[in-house]
């Protein structure tokens, strides 16, 4: 098993060379690749008396060029780690930018990412690095967060490298086979909003993103289900290996739900389906001065509650974005439409779109988890811990199919 360690320009990049050798002690090989700014740092020479390999510095180096090394080891690697991975790094690989190795191999690669982050406190809560560590994590990117603590810099605050160990369980833990206790397990996942047109300019909607559902999307498959997923329009990448079946309005995620269904063996319904649509809809454009006093709507109809009314051998869960009592309106819609978990948070203070939440996992039995500020593929993981043991009961309790 082969990754690539790319270093990039920091005075963390000496800590590399304790993740290379925690790697390769693992039985790991590394291809080290250096940015020109990181020899500043450590000296290349120092990498490859370690690893028993040559560095890797540039793209055009001499006799180096005969199989284009750049797209061998794209191929070559399953996983790509830049530790430490700086503010510059960050911004090319957000932003498509190819002008070194290391940025070019990013782009050519299908591999797993890991990036390590190590920079200023005021650079890391910079708002263009945090949009480009969105646009990274959108791609599925694991980020291994910096730490807070005294700067090389003389400054206190976020921004140093994550501890070495934690690095390298991290990749270890990417590098695992996956995991198969899902394994002839069909799940259906619904995920992002609905959009109700008014015409063919306007729409109600809401402000889901689509990323939790995709986060169990991509969770379930790895531990070996057969996944389905039903997504409203999102900005997000289709997951791999996922059958995904993209919808616009409630209704059309209702019937493409309720043609799922049977076969299913669990549903996680994280997408945030309209209550309401228009009465009627426009062909043309509605204009200013003919518009209506009032948009008259009408209730869609309740996805979640007919398969809780419908429901079989399957597990059922559901979610509930709350802006008061979240507790309380959890645990009446748990009850009302007939789920076995309910994964509650408060969104009154407009988390949307954003990587990680705090939620709390219910079930008829009462409080199952709590997760605050996890990253949403972790809340994923937890959410089909728990439903996993929900099928299994199921599973020993024919009577109740």
């Amino acid at each position: 098993m082969k990754i690539a360690l790319g270093v990039s320009g920091c005075i963390a990049a000496y800590k590399a060379i304790e993740v290379m050798r925690g790697v390769q002690k693992a039985g790991v090989e590394v291809a080290v690749v250096l940015t020109r700014a990181a020899e500043r740092f450590v000296a290349p020479l120092t990498f490859e008396s370690l690893s028993g390999h040559d560095v890797i510095r540039g793209l055009f180096t001499r006799g180096r060029n005969v199989q284009i090394e750049h797209i061998r080891l794209a191929q070559e690697i399953r996983l790509l780690a830049v530790v430490p991975a700086t503010a510059n790094v960050l911004g090319k690989f957000a932003h498509g930018i190819a002008d070194d190795f290391l940025s070019t191999l990013y782009l050519a690669t299908p591999a797993l990412v890991l990036l390590a982050p190590a920079m200023n406190v005021e650079m890391w809560n910079h708002a263009a690095v945090r949009r480009n560590l969105e646009i990274l994590r959108g791609r599925g990117h694991e980020v291994c967060e910096p730490e807070p603590g005294m700067l090389a810099c003389g400054m206190e605050g976020e921004g140093r490298l994550a501890e070495v160990d934690v690095i390298v369980t991290r990749i270890l833990q990417l590098l695992a086979p996956e995991e198969s206790d899902f394994a002839g397990l069909k799940v259906l996942v619904t995920a992002g909003p609905t959009v109700e047109d008014i015409d063919p300019v306007r729409y109600i909607s809401n402000r889901s993103s689509g990323k939790m559902g995709y986060a169990v999307a991509e969770e379930a498959r790895r531990r070996g289900a057969e996944v389905f997923l039903v997504s409203g329009p999102t900005q997000l990448a289709a997951p791999r290996g996922v059958a995904l079946e993209p919808v616009r309005s409630a209704s059309q995620m209702k019937e493409a739900v309720l043609r799922l269904f049977p076969e299913m063996d669990l549903v996680v319904a994280a997408a945030a389906v309209a209550d309401y649509r228009p009465a009627s809809y426009s062909g043309a454009k509605l204009k200013r001065e003919k518009r209506p006093a009032a948009l008259p709507l009408v209730a869609t109809d309740d996805i979640l509650a007919a398969l809780g009314a419908d429901k079989r051998h399957q597990v059922l869960v559901g979610f509930a974005a709350e802006t008061d009592d979240v507790l309380g309106n959890a645990r009446g819609k748990l009850t009302r439409k007939n789920l076995d978990l309910i994964v509650a948070n408060d969104v009154s203070s407009g988390v949307f779109g954003e990587d990680s939440a705090s939620v709390h996992i219910l079930s008829p039995a009462g409080e199952a988890a709590t997760l605050e500020r996890q990253p949403k593929r972790a809340i994923a993981r937890r959410i089909l811990d728990l439903a996993l043991e929900a099928v299994e009961r199921r599973r020993k309790q024919p009577a109740a199919r």
